[in-house]
């Protein structure tokens, strides 16, 4: 076998481009290429080169951003014989079986996977030197080349991106702001993903949370940029449901209290003939917010015992179920007339 010598025809099979050039030792030896042959064309001015330990490129060139990508999840993935590759569901129409998938042992994180998520504040693929794959704690691997190992005790369930898998967006958020210290870059990058509707900010707190990263105040700086953005984007979807559905329309965004008692609280939207109220549940998990959530549910219990309906709404129900959220309050609109009148309360704008 000579350098120009083509590899079995089986090589044909892959199910991408990138496949056919990114390949690992295993997958040589299946088409007849024993670790010698390898090495020899791996030697200085020869046709193909190791771009990672037990993972070749095969051609000279320099390796494309896709080609990285592919290398860095070979290198990370199990063995075959411990584990079954996912399987790409078969497309309607399409003929014979389906391709299989990488290994989702081994996902994409970090910035590379907020790249293929398709965020504007992330550096594209090209510029990166490093790529982040998330990897179980107990695997034996070692960071090198272009291939930062990232462990996790419980692996998250991997989300396909042009048949990669990559870490979510919180997840990837968490691993990206690990190892980001510029606070405009950390703070553009989750502002981005609550405005994009990629996610909700709690989710994105609990993963910094877990991964003890709100000790940093470049970071809480950032996270209260996300809250307050997660916060305006879920009113104004409030506002959308209102108008979108046919409520009736309340006063916003109120405070509530007895003549000549104490303050009740703030409510977000508040029909007064009705005495329903609507809160949005915008409190992330931070430190502290135990004592928040119960002060929350004191008020809630307050106002109730006045009469006084309060549906309470997450972000995440107005952008996935708004006619489900619409139609609770609607439903609490009319069950008023069946209800004793409420004690009268004072609104006051907030």
């Amino acid at each position: 076998m000579n350098h120009s010598t083509p590899l079995s025809i089986r090589t044909l099979h892959h199910p991408s481009p990138v496949q056919h050039r990114v390949l690992t030792a295993a997958q040589l030896r299946d088409h007849g290429v024993t670790a010698a042959d390898a090495g020899e064309r791996c030697r200085p001015g020869g046709p193909w080169q190791r771009i990672l330990p037990g993972v070749f490129l095969l051609h000279p060139g320099p390796p494309t951003p896709e080609e990285r990508l592919h290398a860095a999840l070979l290198y990370t993935a199990r063995p075959p014989s411990s584990r079954p590759a996912p399987r790409v569901p078969a497309q309607p129409g399409s003929a014979g079986p389906s391709a299989p998938r990488p290994s989702a042992d081994a996902l994409i994180t970090g910035l590379a996977a907020l790249a293929l998520h398709g965020f504007s504040c992330a550096p594209p693929l090209p510029s990166l030197d490093t790529i982040d794959v998330l990897v179980p704690r107990m695997r034996r691997l070692r960071s090198t080349g272009c291939v930062r190992i990232v462990r996790t005790t419980v692996p998250p369930a991997p989300v396909f991106v042009a048949g990669l898998p990559v870490a979510a967006v919180p997840r990837a958020l968490a691993d990206a702001v690990a190892e980001l210290t510029d606070g405009e870059t950390v703070r553009g990058l989750l502002t981005e993903a609550v405005r994009r509707g990629l996610c909700e900010p709690r989710s994105v707190v609990e993963e910094l949370t877990a991964a003890q990263l709100l000790d940093r105040p470049h970071v809480i700086d950032a996270v209260d940029s996300l809250v307050a953005e997660g916060r305006a984007i879920a009113e104004n979807r409030l506002y959308r449901m209102v108008f979108d559905h046919g409520l009736p329309d309340p006063v916003w965004n109120v405070g509530l209290r007895l003549p000549g008692g104490p303050h009740l609280g703030g409510v977000d939207a508040y029909w007064p003939e009705q005495a329903v109220a609507v809160e949005l549940d915008t409190r992330p998990l931070l430190r502290g917010a135990e004592a928040g959530r119960s002060e929350q549910a004191r008020r809630r219990e307050r106002l109730e015992r006045l009469g006084i309906t309060v549906v309470h709404i997450a972000p995440r129900g107005l952008r996935d179920a708004m006619e489900e959220q619409a139609t609770i309050v609607r439903t609490a609109l009319m069950a008023a007339s069946d209800r004793d009148p409420a004690a009268y309360v004072l609104v006051l704008p907030r």
